[in-house]
């Protein structure tokens, strides 16, 4: 095969891994990449959404190569419901199959085919939902009580480069007909904002806003790491939250939030809290019948 991708460094190759696949050219890419950079120890992980016509096809195709490569698979099939987003959904759904795959594996070393414009793609979707957010390369996540220790290689690869690799060296792939599907967000993103913001701009934005996504990504990482952050409380004590840098208050009050099961955790809900502290109003309400109340110098979630 051709070189490995560029910007893109491979795991240790003495560990174990689940690696998610979904036939299509990035993850067959990554696993391609992953096998001739001499990763041997890999399970082949799909999850079968049922929500394309062609999904169980792109399931067998999985399950065949990985028998072709002589690697173990796991593949399941999963029924997602119409009553809320698709998109979160499946995402919901493809973590708990993870989560699974993991558990009767003994390996919560997952590795993930996302690239450099999946990470433009996701800090412009976070970004416009009322705040920055991006993938890192490593980073941890609780399903369903198991830990996994999520891994993005190919996090600085550019889809050309994919594309580049995927032609070189022939790699099969099933193409998702989803991808131009433009009732879901990503892919308008992908199809009409991105080009729109390139026109505007005349030039590539692309590389721009993924270094953006790389700072802001960096500083969120220290301050989450600061002491009067790391330590979430069960209740916030309002002269401790009052004697913080609004920085580290906003920080302290969004993990608060989201360990604390409030869905979708973002600024308007982080300043909704700290409007509690001054002497105004001592309930606000948060998503879920939930509120945050004050009481006693003390800031609890409670039922509405």
């Amino acid at each position: 095969m051709s070189s490995p991708l560029a910007a893109a460094e491979l795991p240790d190759r003495a560990q174990k891994y689940l690696v998610a696949v979904s036939g299509g050219r990035d993850s067959m890419a990554l696993l391609h990449w992953l096998l001739d950079g001499g990763c041997r120890q890999l399970v082949v992980c799909h999850l079968d959404h049922g929500l394309r016509p062609t999904s169980a096809q792109d399931a067998e195709f999985v399950r065949a190569h990985a028998h072709v490569l002589r690697l173990p698979e796991v593949v399941a099939r999963v029924e997602i419901s119409a009553a809320r987003s698709v998109e979160a959904a499946a995402r919901e759904a493809r973590y708990s199959f993870l989560a699974r795959a993991a558990r009767e594996q003994h390996c919560n070393r997952i590795i993930l085919a996302h690239h450099a414009d999946d990470q433009v793609e996701t800090f412009l979707f976070n970004l416009l939902r009322g705040g920055p957010g991006a993938m890192r390369a490593e980073s941890t996540r609780v399903v369903d009580g198991t830990s996994l220790r999520l891994l993005r290689p190919l996090l600085g690869v550019w889809r050309e480069e994919i594309d580049a690799y995927i032609s070189a060296n022939r790699v099969p792939f099933r193409e998702d007909e989803s991808n131009t599907d433009p009732r879901f967000t990503r892919n308008r993103l992908r199809h009409d904002a991105i080009p729109a913001l390139n026109d505007a701009m005349n030039r590539d934005v692309r590389r721009s806003v993924w270094r953006a996504a790389e700072i802001l990504a960096a500083e969120d990482d220290f301050l989450a790491a600061r002491p009067e952050v790391a330590d979430s409380p069960a209740e916030l004590e309002v002269p401790a939250l009052r004697s913080l840098p609004l920085a580290l208050q906003r920080r302290l009050v969004l993990r608060w939030l989201t360990e604390r099961g409030v869905e979708s955790a973002g600024f308007d809900e982080v300043e909704r809290v700290l409007g509690l502290l001054g002497d105004g109003a001592a309930k606000v309400n948060l998503p879920g019948d939930l509120c945050a109340r004050r009481r006693e110098k003390r800031i609890f979630i409670d039922h509405q």
